[in-house]
């Protein structure tokens, strides 16, 4: 719970509505409660104990992320895009949205139904069946491909930044494209306000799209009031940009292009001046490094005040130490054991078809340590966290490049609910590829599995 509160505070927002972050948080909880849950429950299936109260919570999160990911979520998220100025026209276009997506998604169902009646299948499962079925074949074949990127990229990341030079020439990289990203998002935030400002102008009072407008220069100057620094430069017409007075529609179109283009504008502020700090940070680093006899081993920051006080020539000579010596080492360190875990998860999943051999390390550790409880749960849950970091890195990092922003204060409503709906897509099924790594005595199952 901490967890998810922190990084809902740390991500989110501030304009981002309370019930986003209420349904953001509670699927984070349900979705991040696995890594508690799967060990539990591998310790009750060896000590052979069965718990009512571990099949509750299991029920709880599986049926939460369920219905969240594929109903709840993506409505909320349809609502929150839509420019529209009342709750029900909000609604039907996220419905109307969402209902294109699932009779696609319904069709290859239906495909796969037919087949299954043709072949003559088993249906004790039944139609609740059969969509779990397809939700965490989903999860599992898409998922196989995150984790892999993620447990090759995490180790060979860590490992490339501990090289300085090559870091500095990443963040020069970075800087500069961001300033490119930073100055096209300006400019469309500014072409925005521009043509916002146009369109009210051409409305009269007495035109029955007046209220609608009155929204939108409400919103637009409460926009400039929280950013007073911001300067409109270089707004231009497009083609069709006088064309927003026709009727409600255009209108809800102009709005939600004034909130999309302002969200675009912060989130790369944001991210520019954030790789700026960076880069200027690691600059001080090696400066420091290489005159550190000079300057008395004490770490001399080119962009902050110098520390004063009695602790203060102390802590510059902690800051030096981490800085220049103990983080680059323990960087090295901590890449060599992910790299190795890495390899560890990789071995176990090339073998988990094969009967009768057990190449697994966590199935042999947790079957080693025996009835101890706390060993088999720090064996188990050491893995799985490091199963769900890749699999959400992967998934954060390739959205990204598409779906949604991740940045620090910055993360909209739209792009929060974008990132919980998939991060609980993938959380059972990451349950489920970790408990077929392990091989408890007697081939017993755990609830989850059962």
């Amino acid at each position: 719970m901490g967890m998810v509160i922190l990084t809902l505070k740390y991500f989110a927002a501030p304009e981002v509505p309370i019930y986003v972050l209420f349904t953001v948080g509670y699927t984070w909880f349900c979705s991040f409660s696995i890594i508690i849950l799967v060990p539990a429950d591998i310790w009750t299936t060896i000590v052979g104990h069965s718990s009512r109260g571990i099949s509750f919570f299991w029920s709880l999160t599986y049926w939460s992320t369920f219905l969240l990911t594929w109903a709840v979520v993506p409505t909320i998220q349809g609502y929150e895009d839509a420019g529209d100025f009342t709750v029900s026209e909000r609604l039907k276009t996220s419905i109307h949205g969402n209902l294109v997506f699932y009779l696609c998604v319904g069709s290859i169902g239906v495909v796969g139904i037919i087949l299954f009646i043709i072949f003559g299948k088993n249906w004790s499962g039944g139609i609740l069946g059969f969509a779990m079925g397809c939700s965490n074949t989903f999860g599992l074949v898409t998922g196989a491909f995150l984790l892999g990127f993620g447990l090759s990229e995490i180790p060979k990341g860590i490992w490339k930044n501990i090289n300085w030079t090559i870091r500095q020439k990443v963040l020069s990289h970075k800087v500069a494209k961001m300033a490119v990203k930073l100055d096209d998002a300006h400019k469309e935030f500014s072409n925005a306000i521009v043509v916002a400002q146009a369109t009210s102008n051409q409305i009269s009072k007495r035109d029955p799209l007046r209220p609608y407008m009155n929204i939108i220069d409400s919103m637009l100057n409460q926009m400039l009031k929280e950013d007073p620094t911001f300067k409109p430069q270089g707004g231009r017409f497009g083609e069709n940009d006088m064309d927003y007075d026709t009727d409600e529609k255009s209108m809800a179109t102009l709005r939600r292009r004034l909130r999309i283009a302002r969200e675009q504008y912060c989130r790369y502020r944001s991210e520019y001046m954030s790789f700026v700090v960076e880069a200027l940070e690691l600059e001080d680093t090696i400066k420091n490094y290489e005159r550190g006899g000079a300057t008395g081993w004490k770490f001399i920051s080119s962009f902050r005040a110098e520390r004063t006080g009695k602790l203060g020539a102390s802590l510059d000579t902690i800051e030096f130490i981490w800085r220049c010596v103990l983080r680059k080492q323990l960087e090295k360190l901590l890449a060599i054991i992910l790299g190795c875990m890495s390899a560890a998860i990789l071995l176990a999943e090339a073998t988990i078809l094969p009967s009768g051999v057990d190449l697994s390390l966590f199935s042999i550790l947790i079957n080693s340590v025996g009835k101890q409880e706390m060993l088999v749960q720090i064996v188990a849950f050491l893995p799985l966290m490091y199963m769900c970091l890749c699999t959400y890195y992967s998934l954060f990092k390739i959205g990204m490049l598409v779906f949604y922003s991740f940045t620090p204060k910055q993360t909209s409503s739209v792009s929060l609910l974008m990132i919980c709906s998939m991060v609980a897509r993938y959380a059972p099924t990451i349950s489920y590829n970790f408990l077929n790594l392990i091989h408890l005595p007697g081939d017993r199952k755990t609830i989850f599995e059962k």
